[in-house]
């Protein structure tokens, strides 16, 4: 019998299963050309601060800035934070009390350059907004993710809650 037709079922089947497997790697690594938008995120233009200059090399980040408020001393008063210098842009939160309850939570800033960001972000703001919200105070959990986000959304959103109590 000659070598080139013998029957190899096994070596069939190997390389029919690498191939298959070559192909679902191929087709899960494909990412789409568009991130997909998020309801009731849109990214505005950052307000010209400043303040939102970038951290110089030597440090960590700091936050800069003061607290701007609106509004009666026991009614509804909004206050914005200070803007927060993380590694991939400030961020700045505007927080509403009503009667000392934090009622509604705004990013004003937050790091959207490029694709990237913009992907983390869309999932993260949303998402510190509700911890805020069900929080009731700046003791918020990290996404998973966008630790620097996170970090720079809780320090604004303190610095925030500070000058109301102040």
């Amino acid at each position: 019998m000659h070598t080139l037709r013998k029957n190899r079922p096994l070596r069939r089947i190997v390389l029919a299963s690498a191939a298959t497997v070559s192909g679902m790697v191929l087709l899960l690594s494909l990412k789409p050309h568009t991130t997909p938008a998020v309801a009731g995120l849109t990214p505005s233009p950052a307000p010209f601060s400043s303040s939102s200059a970038p951290a110089t090399a030597g440090t960590s980040g700091g936050a800069t800035g003061s607290g701007g408020s609106s509004g009666s001393a026991s009614g509804t008063r909004t206050l914005t934070g200070d803007s927060v210098q993380t590694r991939y842009g400030p961020v700045q939160v505007r927080v509403t009390l009503a009667n000392g309850k934090i009622t509604d939570v705004t990013a004003v800033e937050y790091p959207q350059e490029n694709p990237r960001d913009q992907q983390i972000n869309s999932y993260a703001v949303p998402e510190l907004t509700r911890e805020a919200l069900t929080a009731q105070s700046a003791a918020i959990d990290t996404v998973s993710g966008a630790t620097y986000t996170s970090d720079g959304y809780r320090r604004s959103l303190q610095s925030a809650l500070d000058s109301a109590s102040g």
